[in-house]
């Protein structure tokens, strides 16, 4: 590493607080220990968790870098030892713990896919977390089939935009809610059968209207948490499953159990930061055989809403918390 810098740009929580609490700071390049690689950083995803942790709600896991980001795209410029998946000069995307605000991350070579077929390193910095987290909680724990019906809460977000085209690709039918008729129009172009203003009308009656004479779905992605509860579980079919990756609107609510029972109703959900490498390499491995084709023909692909320079990391999480943007904002670091 004789080549490479003793120290980077990176972007500091320096208090928790509001987005102007990002700042620039100096800090060492980070060697990469066994099984690692060390990415020179082209780009890096701004994601709801990195809001949460500026906020001092979403402390990183022990061992974590304090630095927010938790997944880039750029070139391996160096690596630890034993690692055999990669070589110095590769392109790759990657799902960090932390440390993707900078110029240089060290991540487990596990954790690092190729950039996909066509695509630059800044479209590639979408692709990460927003995959990982949507495979893992759609397609394992909610075990979405082909044929079946997936409701996603929040369709306009990274998140959202990346669920309803995914599971439209492996052929189930998609259903969202936004909270704007633009939002709901991006939805709908995106491959949702439906899309609800859920400001102008209540999703269930709408979703239930949609698909009357078979009423409901088989699988729900929340992020608003317990004021959907109660509707949620009425809408689910038989057997369905209502999967939780977050809870913007809170964690609690009462409800009625009795659904639960009678539909034989699965609620589950996730957290994918703190999972170990392992669970996250397979994953990965799921996903570069199965999504990465789909990305490299174009069938699906991130939708980015805004691009900012790593200097502007704060707007950019302004951005991110005004709810206006659809899809994803990217923090460009480098040209590479």
């Amino acid at each position: 590493m004789t080549s490479l810098p003793e120290t980077m740009t990176a972007i500091e929580i320096s208090t928790p607080g509001g987005p102007e609490v990002l700042k620039p700071a100096t800090r060492p390049v980070p060697q990469p220990g066994a099984g690692e690689v060390l990415i020179r950083i082209a780009a890096a995803g701004v994601n709801k968790p990195d809001a949460l942790q500026r906020q001092g709600n979403y402390p990183p896991p022990p061992g974590a870098s304090d630095i927010p980001g938790l997944e880039v795209s750029g070139v391996v410029v160096a690596t630890g030892r034993d690692v055999t998946r990669l070589t110095v000069g590769d392109r790759v995307c990657a799902l960090v713990t932390g440390g993707g605000y900078a110029e240089y991350v060290a991540a487990p070579q596990e954790q690092c896919l190729p950039v996909p077929e066509g695509f630059d390193l800044v479209r590639a910095a979408a692709l990460p977390e927003t995959y990982f987290t949507v495979w893992t909680n759609v397609f394992d724990r909610g075990a979405l089939k082909a044929g079946e019906r997936l409701l996603v809460h929040g369709g306009s977000s990274g998140i959202g935009t990346t669920a309803i085209q995914l599971a439209r690709a492996l052929g189930a039918t998609v259903y969202a809610t936004a909270g704007t008729d633009d939002k709901c129009r991006a939805c709908e172009d995106l491959g949702a059968t439906l899309a609800v203003n859920y400001r102008a009308a209540d999703f269930k009656d709408a979703i239930v209207a949609a698909t009357a004479g078979d009423p409901g779905v088989d699988v729900i992605l929340d992020m608003v948490g317990g004021p959907y509860l109660a509707r949620n579980l009425e809408l689910l079919r038989r057997d369905g499953r209502l999967v939780y990756i977050a809870f913007l609107q809170g964690p609690k609510t009462d409800i009625d159990l009795r659904p639960i029972m009678m539909k034989r109703l699965t609620i589950t959900g996730s957290t994918l930061r703190a999972r170990p490498v392992a669970e996250k390499a397979a994953i990965a491995d799921t996903l570069l055989e199965t999504v990465w084709p789909l990305l490299g023909a174009g069938t699906i692909g991130p939708v980015i809403d805004t691009i900012l320079p790593l200097a502007q990391a704060a707007d950019a999480h302004a951005r991110l918390e005004s709810s206006d943007h659809i899809g994803k904002i990217v923090l460009k670091v480098a040209d590479l």
